[in-house]
């Protein structure tokens, strides 16, 4: 029996090594495993990224030719470039969720790149919840949330909001900035605390939160923020292929304000012609069944479009065109 053909793909940096010549994603001459790759005892090679020489992040050029500079982020790079499901899934919540949060930075005066701090913090999945209780995309704790204007209780958690946790962000690294003057110390402090940051670039004499020894948590934060940012904005240049209709369109929806409780949330939905999960799915800072609002507080309830909530992903249309192949 004729045997057909195999059919090759090149993914997040991976050349099969079968003997024939391969075109690289980048162009070139073709790929000639008996001169390019080693002799493997599986059946497909594994390449690492590489590293550029440097990055920008928020107008701060990084240097990425000094060894330890390097290496760390040649470890980010390539957990994000082999993490494939997680970063595939992150890059198709993005084209959902950068066009709510980039117009908030925007008008707060944060640095468009501090998106990619929601990246690394939750993989920009809503209802991400840490064992230590932060949660949200911005992963705050219940005292900071609070501090930064956010409602947290067990009826209301605005954790949650996607938009009011934006904005809660934008103020706490505003904040920051304002002692720092230095974004990437600020995207440190954000992780460790800015009386840690403050406090070991005194006893280290470092100007940079960078150069400093910290534990390891935010030795790899720094560097997994400006990986989140190369992968992210250039996906295709390690490996991920995306059409169109795998991106994650925004929903339209329409709002109800609402400033007396509602006894059931199942009867809400439904007289406003969604299901219950849908609504929660909209609101996930509603954490019960019902909204208590002893205070007579004014809220906003989103409410998905059906023609939101049945799109044709062939007609999505991509926030960034680089992120996508067609």
């Amino acid at each position: 029996m004729k045997q057909k053909p195999i059919p090759i793909i090149l993914t997040a940096g991976i050349a099969l090594c079968i003997g024939a010549a391969l075109p690289l994603l980048t162009g070139g001459s073709p790929f000639d495993p008996t001169r390019d790759s080693v002799k493997s005892e599986v059946p497909y090679c594994v390449a690492p990224p590489s590293v550029p020489d440097q990055i920008v992040f928020a107008g701060q050029t990084i240097d990425l030719k000094r060894y330890d500079h390097r290496e760390r982020m040649d470890r980010e790079l390539m957990s994000f470039t082999y993490m494939h499901s997680s970063t595939m899934l992150t890059i198709k919540r993005a084209n959902r969720y950068f066009p709510i949060i980039e117009p908030i930075l925007k008008e707060n005066g944060v640095p468009d790149d501090f998106k990619y701090l929601a990246v690394i913090e939750s993989s920009l999945n809503t209802l991400a919840r840490s064992p230590a209780g932060a949660a949200g995309l911005w992963q705050f704790m219940p005292a900071t949330g609070r501090e930064y204007g956010l409602e947290v209780n067990a009826n209301i958690d605005e954790r949650y909001h996607v938009e009011k946790e934006t904005r809660a962000a934008c103020r706490y690294l505003k904040d920051a900035y304002e002692r720092f003057g230095n974004w990437l110390c600020v995207a440190a402090s954000y992780n460790a605390g800015q009386g840690r940051i403050s406090s070991e670039m005194k006893k280290q004499l470092a100007d940079q939160a960078v150069d400093l020894w910290l534990v390891e948590e935010t030795s790899r934060y720094m560097f997994r923020l400006l990986a989140a940012k190369a992968v992210i904005s250039e996906p295709q240049r390690y490996g991920f292929l995306l059409k169109r209709e795998h991106l994650y369109p925004p929903i339209p929806y329409r709002e109800v304000t609402v400033d007396t409780g509602i006894d059931s949330l199942a009867v809400f939905a439904r007289r406003e012609g969604i299901t219950y999960a849908q609504l929660k799915d909209a609101n996930p800072w509603l954490r019960e069944r019902s909204l208590a609002n002893k205070s007579r507080r004014t809220y906003v309830l989103k409410i998905p479009t059906q023609a939101g909530m049945n799109y044709d992903p062939r007609q999505t249309v991509p926030h960034r065109r680089e992120w996508v192949i067609d």
